[in-house]
């Protein structure tokens, strides 16, 4: 089984766009919330994100990994790909 990819975005907004494409370039599967404008859906997403309004926030099984920069520190860190490897299998 994959893993659960959620991730908060604005339409124009170049760190959305570029950690789109990162997780696009590994093949990865996502639910993109669009919430331009919508105080209430980035209310919901700052719960979720430990407080943190700022955009884009990613979500990798219901666990937040943080914004652009964050899933590209991971990414380097080597680390990204073995969250995006979720297992079902116990």
């Amino acid at each position: 089984m994959t893993a659960k990819v959620e991730i908060y975005t604005w339409k124009t907004c170049p760190f959305c766009i570029r950690a789109k494409s990162l997780l696009n370039n590994k093949g990865v599967e996502f639910v993109e919330y669009s919430i331009d404008g919508d105080e209430t859906a980035r209310n919901t997403m700052a719960q979720r994100a430990n407080g943190r309004r700022s955009l884009p926030q990613i979500f990798i099984n219901d666990e937040h990994v943080g914004g652009c920069d964050d899933i590209h520190a991971l990414d380097r860190q080597g680390k990204l790909d073995e969250l995006l490897a979720f297992s079902n299998s116990v």
